[in-house]
């Protein structure tokens, strides 16, 4: 079973990886920068719409996230 906190390690790596800075990401899903970087650190997760947008404009199947197969 997976956790919270692979979970959130999982979406942590994949922004770091994206190439694009938390501020071009916050603005494309629509939150502010400080909330990206405290995906980012593990300190909060995106609410389910957000965590779409993200998949979006991460180009990022949800299953990869959440492990889900």
């Amino acid at each position: 079973m997976i956790t919270l906190e692979q979970i959130q390690a999982r979406l942590a790596e994949t922004i770091k990886q994206s190439g694009l800075s938390q501020t071009a990401i916050a603005k494309q899903i629509g939150v502010c920068q400080q909330a990206v970087s405290a995906y980012v650190k593990g300190t909060k997760m995106p609410a389910l719409d957000t965590f779409a947008k993200l998949c979006v404009v991460l180009d990022l199947d949800a299953n990869e996230i959440l492990c889900v197969k």
